[in-house]
């Protein structure tokens, strides 16, 4: 089975979305939420309430605001909570590059990371800018 990006699954009628899951973006996010999730877990405990409850919570923000905006009606209030997910996953990127700065991911959990985040904005870009061709 070919795996079809959400810009061009939104063009083809053969392919049908039916729940938010379907969406790569969504997909991609919840991959990306659960990355931050396992990498968080080696956060020293005093970082629970700082940066880990910041990162967990931004990169949970990414799948939410793309399933909340697919429940819309309008393209409009489609198309802002994909925007808002687009901040989120921004959000997500410059804890991140914190985290790495301050030696709680290692380089290597970063790197992975960071470019699971980078995969995710590029389809995330795709499903805002098929939303807003959309008739």
């Amino acid at each position: 089975m070919k795996i079809m990006s959400d810009e061009k699954r939104a063009v083809n009628s053969e392919a049908k979305i039916v729940n938010f899951t379907d969406l790569n973006a969504w997909q991609s996010a919840h991959k990306l939420y659960l990355s931050v999730y396992e990498a968080t877990k080696a956060f020293p405990k005093e970082e629970l309430f700082g940066i880990t409850s910041q990162l967990r919570r931004a990169a949970l923000s990414i799948s939410s605001n793309i399933a909340e905006g697919f429940g819309r009606n309008s393209k409009p209030d489609r198309t802002h909570f994909y925007v808002m997910a687009r901040g989120s996953l921004f959000e997500v990127q410059n804890q991140l590059l914190a985290a790495r700065d301050t030696a709680l991911l290692s380089g290597e959990d970063f790197k992975n990371i960071y470019s699971e985040s980078q995969i995710t904005q590029r389809i995330l870009i795709g499903l805002i800018n098929a939303t807003r061709e959309r008739k």
